[in-house]
């Protein structure tokens, strides 16, 4: 199982200027960033951005709202709380920087 410390050390690991990435480099670090910390056996990550034209968070270019659906061993035992704040944890330059929306669902295996 994952720990927090481990998840924190993935989160720090980014290191990309999410604001100023294109949307496609955006994607991808939130891929590598959960692949690493979690190790999914199930991953899909969809940006929804264009749905969401002209609502709040939204801005060109997209890479603004996201819907993400993943399982991994590693959330095992936890509750769908403590599955929800890991991942926001190792999101958290993503959100803080660029992402404005993320459905999760997010399941222990």
């Amino acid at each position: 199982m994952t720990t927090e410390q481990e998840t924190a050390e993935a989160a720090e690991a980014a290191g990309i200027d999410f604001a100023a990435a294109p949307p496609e480099v955006v994607a991808a670090e939130i891929e590598r960033l959960l692949r690493a910390a979690f190790a999914p056996s199930r991953f899909e990550l969809i940006d929804e951005s264009d749905d969401h034209k002209g609502h709040g968070g939204w801005r060109p270019g997209g890479a603004t709202h996201f819907r993400l659906s993943l399982a991994a061993p590693a959330f095992a035992g936890q509750s769908r709380i403590a599955r929800q704040r890991a991942v926001m944890r190792v999101l958290k330059d993503a959100l803080e920087q660029r992402v404005h929306a993320l459905a999760l669902s997010i399941e222990a295996e």
